[in-house]
């Protein structure tokens, strides 16, 4: 039997595609939704450019038949404005009619009445609460929802025998045992079952084979990796071969530190990219401030600021070994006006700008780009829906390399969750594919402290 869905604004400008989601089955939009997307397809932001994008759907629709009678969707089920359902006479006292969310409230309660099989669907949790009080099934949009209690982390453990763990060392190569099987790029541990002291990491390059580590135990402007997981992603940033990695994991795990460091490897040491180019959505952690005074760069700078800590931290790193000195002479050899107190200070992030090495870019202005031969790193990812995180994907040009990195359990998006964001969706799609891989970091090394707080706070 035919369901009635009827949508809030936010599903829609969470995903504009959600329209044409629901199969063969009756999609219905109050004209409040309508009023509300009008209000905000000014917006100069991806809410503003979801808002547009539904608008012209609705326009394309409108010009099939009549949107207030119903018009077929690509699923074969009908899309409608509805006008006249609803009246505040029908809800109990107290709600206030002038709220968009009661006046939707008032249609599928009016639509259930005639004996339809309704559903409202949306994100907010208090709209759904008041549908449950008067009855009516409310759900959110789930088709571009994943488990993140089942992600995949990118890492499995399997139990050999001694004889193949020796084997795998001698000759530097194992057939997957008989029943195990594996994504491209996903990490084995390999425990010796007889011997639980004899160990080895291994990764599954997608033929049906396990090969050592190569690159986990590199320095990368003096960073090395600290635990098994950091290995594993070091073994997936500096492959050349991986175009889109993805890191996860809680605050202090060095996620975005490590990223960084080997982005400036990859464009100051080995060539292999011309640029670092580094973006994060700028979503605002309580309440915002307002406008920032300034050009873009002045503007960029409090976001960038973790960024910013991280570079520094590594040159300051960096020069306490012999190594390090090497690369940072290497960095400034084409300024003339460049002296070791200079690297003392926050002038580093400059001086790797002016040089046109280092570039920080708001989201913003990623679409309509196209990117080749960058190292992109895209950090706080969790707070990207789906959409946006294809829209970045979409902009690597040839010979550019993608890092997402994030906490999808540290989420400041209004309308997204540990199952709707982004780097999520990013994660699963991603886990079959030779060009991704995937590391989620566990063990945090920020300090003592920073971990237990992670922990148990």
């Amino acid at each position: 039997m035919q369901k009635t869905y009827i949508l809030d604004t936010n599903i829609l400008l969470h995903n504009p595609q959600a329209l044409f989601a629901f199969e063969d089955n009756e999609v219905v939009i109050p004209l409040a939704v309508v009023e509300e997307i009008d209000r905000q397809k000014r917006r100069q932001d991806e809410i503003g450019r979801n808002a547009r994008e539904v608008s012209r759907s609705l326009d394309q629709l409108r010009e099939e038949g009549s949107l207030a009678e119903g018009v077929t969707s690509p699923g074969n089920g009908t899309v409608r404005i509805e006008v006249n359902h609803g009246s505040i006479d029908q809800l109990p006292a107290g709600l206030d009619w002038s709220k968009s969310d009661n006046r939707i409230l008032a249609v599928s309660y009016q639509l259930q009445r005639e004996g339809r099989i309704v559903h409202l669907v949306t994100k907010d949790l208090n709209l759904r609460i008041k549908a449950d009080v008067i009855g009516i099934p409310s759900e959110d949009f789930y088709k571009d929802k994943v488990q993140f209690t089942s992600l995949y982390t990118g890492v499995k453990t399997e139990a050999l025998t001694g004889k193949q763990v020796d084997s795998f060392h001698r000759n530097k190569k194992l057939i997957l045992p008989e029943g195990s099987t594996g994504h491209p790029n996903e990490f084995f541990i390999l425990k010796n079952h007889e011997n639980p002291s004899q160990s080895a990491l291994g990764r599954h390059p997608g033929d049906g084979t396990l090969v050592p580590l190569v690159h986990g135990d590199e320095e990368c402007f003096g960073i090395r990796a600290r635990n098994k997981e950091q290995r594993f992603a070091l073994e997936l940033l500096l492959n050349d071969e991986i175009k889109a990695v993805s890191l996860v994991g809680r605050a202090g795990t060095g996620k975005t530190l490590l990223a960084i460091a080997v982005g400036l490897q990859k464009v100051l040491d080995e060539k292999v990219y011309s640029r670092l180019l580094i973006t994060r959505p700028m979503v605002p952690v309580g309440n915002d401030i307002g406008f920032l005074p300034g050009d873009k760069d002045e503007k960029l700078r409090p976001w960038m600021q973790p960024i910013f800590d991280n570079i520094e931290h590594i040159f300051s790193n960096a020069q306490e070994n012999k190594e390090g000195r090497t690369k940072l002479t290497a960095v400034g050899k084409h300024s003339r006006d460049l002296d070791e107190d200079r690297f003392k200070s926050v002038k580093i992030v400059e001086h790797l700008i002016e040089r046109g090495v280092l570039e920080m870019e708001p989201l913003t202005y990623i679409r309509g780009r196209s990117i080749p031969r960058q190292f992109i790193i895209c950090d706080e990812a969790q707070n990207l829906s789906p959409q946006m995180i294809k829209t970045i994907v979409t902009r690597i040009g040839e010979g550019s390399k993608v890092v997402f990195t994030g906490d999808p359990e540290q989420i400041d998006h209004p309308y997204l969750d540990s199952c709707s964001n982004g780097l999520t969706y990013f994660v699963e799609r991603f886990k079959g594919e030779a060009l991704g891989g995937h590391v989620t970091l566990c063990k945090g090394e920020r300090s003592a402290l920073a971990e237990l707080g992670s922990r148990i706070l």
